[in-house]
């Protein structure tokens, strides 16, 4: 079974504004969640956030800028997540 993959209202704006190669980057990401799950160990720098098991995030890019996405579980039932942050390292909410 596939897992819904959401964007917040926040989220859905910055990929708007992302570079396109970056923005590929992240739709290879959301694909790959959507398949496999939000654990995402392959990714680089991929780890837990904000001490909770219900938050990760990853980098899209290295470099500078460095890009990254964070993402929340929302239900483990019925395979839902949500991604909340889009965007440079160095705006991140962490």
């Amino acid at each position: 079974m596939r897992w819904e993959v959401l964007l917040s209202n926040k989220a859905s704006k910055q990929v708007k504004k992302l570079p396109e190669s970056v923005r590929s980057v992240f739709v290879a990401l959301a694909r790959e969640m959507e398949e496999y799950g939000p654990y995402r160990a392959n990714w680089k720098n991929y780890g837990k956030l904000k001490g909770s098991e219900a938050f990760f995030h990853c980098h899209l890019t290295s470099g500078r800028p460095t890009y990254v996405a964070c993402w929340e579980i929302k239900d483990k039932k019925i395979r839902m997540l949500e991604v909340y942050y889009v965007g440079t390292h160095e705006n991140a909410p962490y």
